[in-house]
């Protein structure tokens, strides 16, 4: 059974790269935090849109103006530094906390 679990990660492995000059891709390692000054000002630019009168506006200048809004976004999620905990996880902790207490 051990050398059948083995010989399916060895089989996996690509020993003949299509490049010879083909390096495995490792992400960069940069430091881009938002700082606070940034965050509070995408979040004002954030209330500025949502509080505009769109009623007015041609469909195209709205689609310009949620892509805005989502590029804030993923901006703010990327690289301001929050962590997301799902539901799962919150009770996994609390069940693992009563276990150890």
């Amino acid at each position: 059974m051990v050398i059948s679990m083995s010989a399916t990660t060895v089989l996996a492995a690509n020993a003949n790269p299509k490049n010879p000059t083909e390096k495995p891709a490792v992400p960069a390692k940069t430091e881009n935090k938002l700082n606070d000054e940034q965050v509070n000002r995408l979040k004002s630019r954030v209330k500025e849109i949502r509080d505009m009168d769109k009623s007015e506006m041609s469909s195209s200048e709205k689609l310009a103006l949620r892509k805005e809004v989502k590029e804030i976004k993923q901006t703010v999620k990327r690289e301001g530094g929050y962590i997301y905990v799902g539901g799962a996880t919150v009770v996994l902790l609390i069940i693992l906390l009563i276990i150890l207490i």
